[in-house]
């Protein structure tokens, strides 16, 4: 599986209980986050998309072209990796360590959602979370391959919250893949609880902007993935499969809210500081 296709498909398939735990010595939370599931084969659950032919949207059509080297996109967002380069070490860098690992985004979610989903307590709604995480990465690899933006620090020396002479270097950068994929389940969860929408969507941005801090994406390949995740979730709407699924979760999210166990809403407050744009 190609190192693009791993934050959304890991998180997934993380969720569904198919990626192994962290061993048992490795610590949790936003200090140090454990290493991201390895890839592997997707489960073989049902159809791969909800979206086929005609439905599916042309995403390398849609979005603006990647920024060129001498354009003001580009100068801006050589400026904003130098900028972020100063949160190296700080609180703010060790919550975008975590949240390298798409694995653990439904957990991250558990403060703005006030309970966290997972397969046993929300089982409809992992296989839809499962299946829009396939529905993004094929959104996002067309424009990725054909625009073949570089990442930041591939233009400009500077630190990042994980290896950089890993296999990410040989993957691109715009539009960013966990951001489209963060942002559509974000949209789609907002829309299960809309009470809680402000802060479900306050959460999916910082997890987006956690990839600038890391200086993995540049700014223009963070603000194109929450693009990429708007038309990817409005073409979705128009799946009569994808609506019947909505529903379904809806009762199941609202039941598992009920039930509980809350998060700790001491750490939960000390995270919601973290939250704030680095911009």
């Amino acid at each position: 599986m190609d190192w693009k296709l791993t934050a959304a498909c890991a998180a997934a398939l993380a969720a569904m209980g198919f990626a192994p735990a962290p061993p048992a010595s490795a610590p949790t939370g936003h200090g140090v986050a454990p290493a991201a599931p390895a890839p592997m084969a997707l489960a073989p659950q049902g159809p791969q998309y909800y979206l086929t032919g005609p439905a599916v949207p042309d995403t390398l059509r849609i979005l603006p072209p990647a920024p060129q080297a001498g354009d003001a996109r580009y100068e801006a967002d050589r400026q904003m990796f130098k900028a972020t380069r100063k949160l190296e070490g700080s609180p703010r860098w060790a919550l975008a360590l975590n949240d390298d690992n798409g694995g653990l985004y439904l957990k991250d979610l558990s403060c703005a959602l006030g309970v966290e989903l997972t397969r046993q307590n929300a089982p409809k709604f992992l296989t839809l979370y499962s299946r829009v995480a396939r529905e993004s990465t094929r959104a996002t690899n067309a424009p990725k391959d054909a625009m073949k933006r570089l990442r930041p620090f591939l233009v400009d020396k500077g630190p990042t919250c994980i290896d950089q002479t890993g296999s990410i270097k040989d993957s691109y950068d715009y539009p960013s893949g966990h951001v489209t994929f963060s942002w559509s389940e974000a949209l789609i969860l907002a829309e299960l609880a809309p009470d809680r929408a402000t802060d479900i969507l306050i959460r999916a941005r910082a997890f987006g902007e956690s990839r600038l801090v890391c200086g993995v994406h540049n700014m223009s390949a963070v603000e194109s993935g929450r693009t990429n995740a708007s038309v990817l979730v409005a073409a979705l709407h128009g799946s009569p499969e994808f609506r019947a699924d909505l529903e379904a979760a809806r009762s199941e999210i609202a039941a598992a809210r009920k039930a509980g166990p809350a998060p700790d809403p001491a750490q939960c407050a000390k995270d919601a500081e973290l939250l704030k744009s680095p911009y």
